[in-house]
C-alpha cells in the first residue's frame, strides 16, 4: 500500500500553530479557552 500522508512540519504549523492561532480573533480564543482548561502544551504543534 501507498503512503498515504506524509507530514509538511512547514505547512502544519502554519495552519494550526502558535502564530496561526493568535492571528485571528477566534484563534486567540481557543488559546485563553485552552489556558483556562490548564493544557501543558497550548498548542499541539
Amino acid at each position: 500500500m501507498a503512503i498515504v500522508y506524509k507530514t509538511k512540519n512547514r505547512k502544519r504549523a502554519r495552519a494550526h500553530g502558535f502564530l496561526a492561532r493568535k492571528s485571528t480573533p477566534t484563534g486567540r480564543k481557543v488559546l485563553t479557552r485552552r489556558r483556562h482548561k490548564g493544557r501543558k502544551r497550548i498548542v499541539k504543534v
